[in-house]
Formats: C-alpha cells, sequence, structure tokens
C-alpha cells in the first residue's frame, strides 16, 4: 500500500515540490514560439541571482555532468595544462573529463574527509606557472566537504588561470558569489537544491572566461557554450530544450524569490546543525569534523565499528520508506549520507532523525532512543 510513499533523503535527485511537478504537465509549447521566448527571457535572467553574477546564464539540456564537460570543452584546448582538486569522486570527475580533452591534468589530492588548501593551490601555481585553469568542487557530495572557493580564487594571486566550480550540489543552498569571489565558470544541475527533476544543466561565464573560450581549440558542437550565449541574448536555446522543465523552472524560481535567498541559506545552515548535532548526541562520528567545512545540504556519518550501513540502509527503505545514501568508491560501507537539500524543511529532518534512531535499535545499535531527536529540537528551539 505505502510502496510509492518514500522519504528521499539522498545527495540528489531531491525531492520535488508538487507544484513544481504540475508545472512539468502543462501542454507542450512551441520552443521556437513567441510565448516560450518570453517564458525563457524570463527564468534565465532569474537564475542570475542565485549564481551572484551578473553575467549570463546559459541552460543545457543534459545532467550536471553535461555542464562540466562544456566548461572543460570551452576552455581546454589539447595539451593544456589544468589543475585538478581532487577529494572525492566529482573532483576525480573534472580529472577524467580533462585528460578526455587531450590536457596535461595535475591533480591536487586532498584528504577526502577534509577541504581543499588554498595554499596548496598558490603553491602548484608557484610550480606550474603556465597553468590555463583550475577545477574545483564547491560541494563535494561524495564526502559532504564544503569547500572554501572564495579562499581558493584569492590564492591564485596574479596567475590567469581560470578558475572553473562545480556548484552542482550547493547552488541554492549553500552561499556562492561568483562575481564577488572571482569565479570564472560556475556549473550546476536541476535535480539538488533547485527542487526540479534531472534534465538540466546551467553555466555562466566571466568575461575572462569568454576571451577564454573565443580562442579555444577544442572540437565542440552541441557543448559549444559560443552557440548557448547567442541564443540566450535572444530568449532561446541553439538546440531543442525540455520545454517542461522551463515550466517548472519558472515555478522554482517564484517560490525561492517567496522564500529569499538569505532564509534558503538559513534553512539549509539549521538542518545542517540539527543533523549533525542529532548523530553526536547518538553517538556517532562526523566523518567531516569542522562544521565550517561541511555541507549545508549533506551530512555524512561513519557506520564501519558501529553498524552495517548497506544493512541499516535496507532497514531505513523497506521498512520505513526512508532512502538515504552510502558511500562512494573507498568509503563504500564505511559512511552514511543524508540529504538535506532544496524541497526540505528542518520538520522534514525531526522525522527523518527520530526514524533513524528506531532503524539503528533494529539493526542492533546501542543507543539510548531519543538522544537525537532530542538534539534535534534544542537546535530548532533557538
Amino acid at each position: 500500500m505505502f510502496e510509492e510513499k518514500k522519504d528521499l533523503r539522498i545527495p540528489g535527485p531531491s525531492p520535488v515540490p508538487p507544484r513544481v511537478l504540475r508545472a512539468t504537465s502543462k501542454p507542450m509549447m512551441g520552443h521556437r514560439s513567441s510565448e516560450f521566448k518570453v517564458l525563457y527571457a524570463d527564468v534565465v535572467g532569474r537564475l542570475k541571482p542565485l549564481f551572484g553574477t551578473e553575467e549570463d546564464v546559459m541552460v543545457i539540456t543534459g545532467s550536471g555532468t553535461a555542464a562540466m564537460e562544456a566548461a572543460v570543452a570551452n576552455t581546454v584546448s589539447p595539451k593544456d595544462k589544468v589543475l585538478v582538486c581532487v577529494g572525492g569522486k566529482f573532483g576525480e570527475r573534472w580529472a577524467l573529463i580533462a585528460e578526455s580533452y587531450g590536457a596535461e591534468v595535475i591533480t591536487y589530492e586532498y584528504d577526502w574527509s577534509t577541504p581543499a588548501d588554498p595554499a596548496m593551490i598558490a603553491k602548484h601555481l608557484q610550480e606550474n606557472p603556465d597553468i590555463k585553469v583550475i577545477f574545483a568542487t564547491q560541494n563535494e557530495t561524495s564526502s559532504t566537504v564544503l569547500n572554501d572557493i572564495e579562499g581558493i580564487s584569492k590564492a591564485r594571486g596574479g596567475s590567469d588561470a581560470l578558475l572553473v566550480v562545480d556548484a552542482v550540489s550547493s547552488l541554492g543552498g549553500a552561499e556562492f558569489n561568483m562575481d564577488q569571489w572571482g569565479v570564472d565558470i560556475t556549473v550546476t544541475g536541476s535535480q539538488k537544491c533547485l527542487m526540479l527533476p534531472p534534465g538540466f544543466a546551467f553555466i555562466a561565464c566571466s568575461k575572462r572566461a569568454w576571451k577564454v573560450i573565443e580562442g579555444n581549440t577544442s572540437p565542440r558542437y552541441y557543448l559549444d557554450l559560443r552557440a548557448y550565449l547567442k541564443e540566450v541574448k535572444k530568449g532561446q536555446t541553439p538546440f531543442t530544450p525540455n520545454v517542461q522543465l522551463v515550466y517548472g523552472l519558472a515555478e522554482v524560481l517564484d517560490m525561492l524569490q517567496a522564500e529569499g535567498l538569505p532564509n534558503i541559506l538559513r534553512r539549509h545552515k539549521v538542518m545542517r546543525r540539527m543533523t549533525r548535532t542529532a548523530f553526536s548526541a547518538m553517538g556517532l562520528e562526523l566523518f567531516v569534523k569542522d562544521e565550517k567545512y561541511a555541507s549545508p545540504t549533506v551530512t555524512a556519518v561513519v557506520g564501519a565499528g558501529k553498524f552495517d550501513v548497506e544493512g541499516y540502509r535496507k532497514v531505513l527503505n523497506k521498512e520505513f520508506g526512508i532512502v538515504v545514501a552510502g558511500g562512494q568508491d573507498h568509503l563504500k560501507g564505511q559512511i552514511l549520507r543524508v540529504g538535506h537539500m532544496g524541497y526540505s524543511t528542518p520538520i522534514d529532518m525531526l522525522g527523518v532523525i527520530a526514524t533513524m534512531e528506531v532503524a539503528l535499535k533494529k539493526v542492533g545499535c546501542d543507543l539510548p532512543l531519543g538522544a537525537g531527536i532530542k538534539a534535534a529540537q534544542e537546535v530548532l528551539a533557538e
């Protein structure tokens, strides 16, 4: 009876608001019609404050990885030297994409439970002054670390290297100021804090980035950002977009504007604090120790030594309808990740935390019931 009653608490896709789902079911519209042009021009204009930019935001029909590849394809010429910050699976993805476009990739690898050190960025640039592009991830969902993008940007000093940032799981849930921080390219996706189904990728480029894009020699067609920029200024896309997601995006932007970005960021911080405090009260070890660098959209705890992570996930899903994520790569079976992004509230997290306590008892974890939920309630009561 309750097979469809699932509480999706993974690091994306995130829950989609009912009003957004209803919007995506509107009748199809021609993507070259005057009506679409008005709608599209409106939504791309309203995306700018989320990015913290005055530059044009372009929409690619594809996953967030499409925007990542577009960023590489348009800035990296064969044999260009690039620096990739790798502290998780999505940092690794930057490196793989750059390698596929013939770049000479220098990787700065750091522990998955800690943020990238801006001083190490500066060191790599001093040792390799010919680095053309730096690729970084703001919110690494595989590790739940929030990186200091402003600090990384400042670490460039006088270097001409572009800074390209994956903000797929943070934009709309964590502070991001593209222009103020000096970020050259920002990419994100639809299915995280932007509360849409998967299928849209968004990208914005600085004026410095456009100069590099114009001179880039890598082959590109569908992901040629020059074509997207030309068309976005007309209220159009160069290729057929997902029209239904444009309807949904308009609804999402209405919701975000009604709540206000400061309140949205505050809500995500409250959920982070509630979740971290609750896990600590349960006697569980937080994977990211310093809250300053802990993601406001997903939290990880160390399960190894306390409970069987994969078995616990199955109990949560089958018996209680709550879907959480395990670890990736060497962290599989070691950590548990709980998403609290987008269409999520502190009230949602109270139910999730209370249920997680019960499920821990069911898998034989010795803890006093109520410690976690009480700690979360106290955070919310503040």
